[in-house]
């Protein structure tokens, strides 16, 4: 039996968008009282406040004269609210995250609804204090003898409402064995270049609605703040960057399952893609860097438009369902400067260089086609005997390991005071 969740889209009446619209902002607004109490507890008396303290908070709030209107919505998603940012503290102090932002109303907001706040009836959604089912488009149906257990409305940016229902799949998705193995490669230019020497090309979403988002931006960058037309011009700027996404997702869902039929095993890297579009330096520190901002910019926008975390993912999750392999080789593996044919590591390959020839056996390599053959047989030692593939790995990785294991504990806590503190000095400037 699988967990899945199967999206779809659905246009509310008037009324229901009313209604839904309030869900949302009561949601959001429970969630913020409730991250700024936690924070002021810990900030002012080192006192940590759990889900049992908020929704105790939450019970009081609603007895408020100028917070009844929280007793017109359904009770479960702020409660779920509460249940989310406790999932988001417990996050951060295991060092999984970041501290809990606020939620702002800009950005859409969602709330999710359990067994105790709907009805499956007929294959339609009643929501808790509407009489009427979701207008649901079915774009496929859900498994037979499902129902769900959990929904989750949102409302994203571009003013889209979407509807996710949560079912266990008991259906058997495993495919028959295949006997094909591939190492692949993730890029740019080419978004992946497997063992095999086939090379599919990348998309570069983002370039396709660039001019378009270009000047949609610079149109919202004049408008006033708050005024209806800034709000027209930040509506048209989301709905370009969902256009970006959907056309993004889509193509990312065919390929790895494209890639999950046709081979049983695949190899991939584990790549810190969250790094990799850092910036390294403030651009003023030096001409050095001041010089290389621009092309450093340029290369973090074509990773992100690559959604190579995304792919991953998915090959991930996918392989599950249909009983393939999936395998990751550690991220600092020399694949590319590593010759396939007789295993010699050349000390420098900047990436402008594509082909290159061994200095020691002069066979000629194409830099990609040449990294996922390594990719493959670097994977096939960790099926194999659960080999490490990292240089110099036993010092360096153990010693990492026992220091990181031990600081973890004792940074939590002064990382949770700096944070709130560096937000309490943004809020009260010293003049």
């Amino acid at each position: 039996m699988v967990e899945k969740a199967y999206q779809f889209r659905f246009y509310p009446t008037p009324e229901q968008e009313n209604l839904l619209r309030r869900t949302l902002g009561c949601v959001r607004l429970i969630y913020n009282k409730a991250l700024a109490a936690r924070t002021q507890a810990w900030y002012e008396n080192k006192e940590r406040v759990g889900y049992k303290q908020t929704s105790a908070m939450l019970t009081h709030w609603k007895k408020q004269e100028d917070l009844d209107f929280l007793t017109e919505v359904s009770s479960v998603p702020l409660q779920q609210g509460l249940r989310h940012l406790q999932t988001a503290f417990t996050n951060f102090f295991s060092g999984r995250a970041k501290y809990p932002n606020f939620k702002k109303k800009r950005n859409g907001g969602s709330a999710e609804f359990t067994k105790s706040a709907f009805r499956w009836k007929d294959r339609q959604v009643y929501l808790a204090k509407c009489a009427e089912p979701l207008p649901i488009r079915w774009s496929r149906q859900l498994p037979q003898n499902c129902v769900p257990s959990t929904i989750t409305v949102k409302l994203d940016p571009s003013g889209r409402w979407s509807v996710s229902l949560r079912v266990n799949d008991p259906r058997d998705l495993k495919l028959d064995p295949a006997t094909k193995q591939v190492g692949i490669d993730l890029g740019i230019t080419s978004l992946v270049t497997t063992s095999d020497g086939e090379k599919i090309a990348n998309p570069k979403n983002i370039n396709k609605l660039h001019k378009k988002l270009r000047l949609a931006q610079k149109s919202l960058s004049r408008k006033t703040k708050g005024s209806h037309n800034y709000q027209k011009a930040r509506l048209k700027v989301a709905r370009i960057h969902a256009k970006i996404k959907d056309s993004r997702l889509d193509y990312t869902h065919k390929l790895t399952t494209q890639l999950i039929k046709e081979n049983q095993t695949i190899v991939v890297e584990d790549l810190a893609v969250k790094n990799m579009v850092k910036k390294r330096c403030d651009p003023a520190t030096t001409p050095v860097a001041r010089e290389r901002a621009p092309r450093d910019h340029k290369l973090a926008r074509a990773i992100s438009d690559a959604n190579w975390s995304e792919l991953v993912r998915q090959l991930e999750y996918k392989a599950d369902w249909y009983g393939r392999e999936l395998i990751k080789i550690d991220r600092y593996f020399p694949s590319s400067k590593r010759c396939s044919n007789c295993g010699h590591v050349v000390e420098k390959l900047p990436l402008n260089i594509r082909e290159w020839d061994c200095p020691e056996c002069a066979a000629h390599h194409d830099r990609d086609i040449n990294a996922s053959i390594n990719i493959l047989a670097a994977g096939g030692a960790v099926s194999v005997c659960g080999a490490t593939v990292r240089p110099y790995e036993s010092k360096s990785q153990r010693a990492g390991a026992l220091k990181q294991k031990v600081s973890n504990s004792d940074a939590r806590e002064s990382r949770a005071v700096t944070q709130v503190q560096r937000r309490e000095d943004v809020k009260n400037p010293v003049s």
